[in-house]
């Protein structure tokens, strides 16, 4: 960096160090030293406020790993650009290729300033610690785990499930604010046993939940995500829909995204105050009548047999089914036995047809509301993408088509992926 560049840069440290006073944070109590940029140049952190990047900015001037949702922020979206940001877009594979070279880049060469990674990924109340994303952890270097902690008595500084104006505007009205860091010993991955950057980031994430005497959890950003899609569809209890999705994920392989897209189907079924649902909601969500087949799907998701499920249940049987190895053939399967002329659309009376075996007697109110899940653009017809991209939102509806498909015969795979959901 030119010189020039480093004494304007102690210049915003300094400001920097200005906002932290007039945030009310007039001193901070420290505990252990930052190791040297040569032995640690990666950082990692718990995140609890907003806070937290504007005093590493002042008292390692790092550079930092941050979404670019973070850049329109007030006071912390102009520190994190003088911190020469590493942006990434968290649902983008090339971004987060593009993030892990940049860390790589720059810890592997002194001229740089260390980097700063919050591997949780979102900010907690710094009650429990989250799963960690893994970008601090491919490169292979030794990196400090530092915790920061805000105690209170009257108001939690913790920037969850409110707004940044009213988190400002409340420390802004108290004359004093508690912030205390600790910075702890080195983590080195295990060089002998060659050691992926899942272990390293599971022994870095037990340190620092051991210093901080917390819990570390499977949940993650997706669990956010949910939390946030529940809260701002006005569910009174919005961390019932939390699934520690780190753990959903590296089981099912699910995104994130997918699992807001199944919240929003579960929340259209009217959950009660304890987040479960009954069967007839069940029903109604899903355009069915009580019969033996739609039992057989409630009870498949039931797992418990109580009568009610519950979102996480809904999410797991859901994906189990949408991540079938053969779950894309049968749906173009059953898309190419319900269109009967090779018309590449099926019209609503060849999907009454194909569903009549699995559920006699619709009626016409009850096949209209079907064929619209299908239909979703209203033009009276349903092409194969339309019809594919619906069972991928409701993969239960595959077993409407089971008698059909496992009449084909088509192979033995075939129907045990239909014999699954049955």
């Amino acid at each position: 960096m030119p010189k020039w560049r480093c004494r304007l840069m102690w210049v915003t440290r300094i400001c920097s160090r200005a906002i932290l006073f007039s945030f009310g944070y007039h001193w901070i109590k420290r505990k252990g030293k930052p190791a040297r940029r040569e032995v640690a140049p990666i950082v990692v952190s718990n995140h609890v406020s907003y806070i937290d990047p504007i005093f590493f900015f002042y008292e390692l001037f790092p550079t930092i790993v941050s979404s670019e949702s973070h850049d329109s922020m007030p006071f912390v979206g102009t520190i994190i650009r003088a911190m020469q940001v590493i942006y990434v877009d968290r649902f983008s594979r090339s971004s987060r290729k593009h993030a892990v070279n940049e860390i790589k880049r720059k810890a592997s060469c002194n001229r740089f300033p260390r980097v700063l990674l919050f591997p949780e990924g979102t900010t907690t109340n710094g009650r429990s610690l989250i799963s960690f994303q893994l970008g601090a952890f491919i490169p292979g270097y030794p990196v400090q785990p530092v915790i920061v902690r805000y105690p209170h008595v009257h108001f939690d500084q913790s920037w969850g499930n409110i707004s940044i104006a009213k988190l400002m505007f409340r420390m802004f009205t108290q004359f004093h604010n508690f912030m205390e860091v600790e910075y702890l010993p080195l983590v080195s991955p295990h060089e002998s046993r060659k050691e992926n950057a899942v272990h390293f980031a599971e022994r870095t994430g037990h340190t620092i939940a051991s210093a901080l005497n917390v819990e570390q959890t499977l949940h993650s950003y997706g669990d956010f995500m949910l939390f946030t899609k529940a809260a701002e569809l006005k569910q009174e209890n919005p961390s019932l829909y939390m699934v520690e999705m780190a753990w959903v994920q590296s089981s099912l392989h699910l995104k994130a995204l997918e699992a807001v897209d199944f919240l929003e189907i579960y929340l259209q079924m009217n959950p009660d105050p304890r987040g479960q649902v009954e069967f007839h909601d069940f029903l109604r969500a899903l355009r069915l009548k009580p019969c033996g087949l739609s039992e057989k799907m409630f009870e498949f998701i039931d797992v418990q047999k109580i009568g009610k499920i519950t979102f996480k249940q809904f999410l797991l049987g859901s994906a189990h089914i949408l991540k079938q190895p053969l779950f894309r053939q049968a749906c173009e399967l059953a898309f190419s036995e319900c269109d009967t002329n090779d018309k590449n659309y099926i019209l609503k009376q060849e999907l009454q047809d194909a569903v009549s075996l699995s559920i006699p007697n619709l009626n016409c109110e009850e096949i209209n509301g079907l064929y619209s899940l299908f239909d979703v653009d209203n033009h009276g017809k349903i092409g194969r993408n339309e019809f594919v991209a619906c069972l991928k939102r409701y993969p239960l509806l595959i077993a409407l088509f089971a008698p059909k498909l496992l009449h084909m015969s088509s192979s033995i795979s075939d129907q045990c992926l239909l014999e699954e959901v049955l």
